[in-house]
């Protein structure tokens, strides 16, 4: 069976092995609701901040590598998945290539994305859209729940 919090743990010990990467902070585990009508359980979700030598396209291809590690299959979309690895942020770089948008392109929609990435950034402004707390207060209605420590393995 699948466990969300140990493959997010373990996704983030990837990472922050990672030679060109250091993890410098994860906020919180949170829980939601998925989002785009296909069936599935609730989704454990959680913001990282890494220090990264490698630039974004690079980055994003170390992160599909790590998901590619952790049996993900791209077969529907916003189907199950045993991990979704994305580049949210890259300082203040706007990029739209073919393989990879930068600020993610939903991110601004998502109260499961907003706010762990408050908890890290309470100030956080998002590039081409506005201030992560304004944006928050705009999906307010969206169901997220911040597990607490003994729900997210960190007793």
């Amino acid at each position: 069976m699948q466990n969300p919090v140990r493959q997010i743990h373990q996704a983030l010990n990837e990472i922050g092995a990672l030679d060109q990467c250091r993890l410098v902070a994860v906020s919180s585990l949170y829980s939601s609701a998925p989002i785009g009508g296909v069936a599935q359980p609730t989704f454990i979700n959680a913001v990282a901040q890494i220090e990264t030598s490698l630039a974004p396209a690079e980055l994003m291809r170390t992160l599909l590598n790590v998901e590619i590690a952790h049996d993900r299959v791209r077969t529907i979309k916003n189907g199950p998945r045993t991990i979704d690895l994305d580049i949210l942020l890259y300082d203040d770089l706007q990029i739209n290539e073919a393989n990879i948008v930068v600020p993610h392109p939903r991110a601004h929609e998502r109260a499961f994305v907003l706010l762990p990435l408050l908890e890290l950034d309470p100030e956080l402004y998002i590039p081409g859209r506005g201030g992560a707390r304004e944006l928050a207060a705009l999906v307010r209605d969206q169901i997220v729940r911040r597990l607490a420590k003994e729900e997210s393995g960190l007793l």
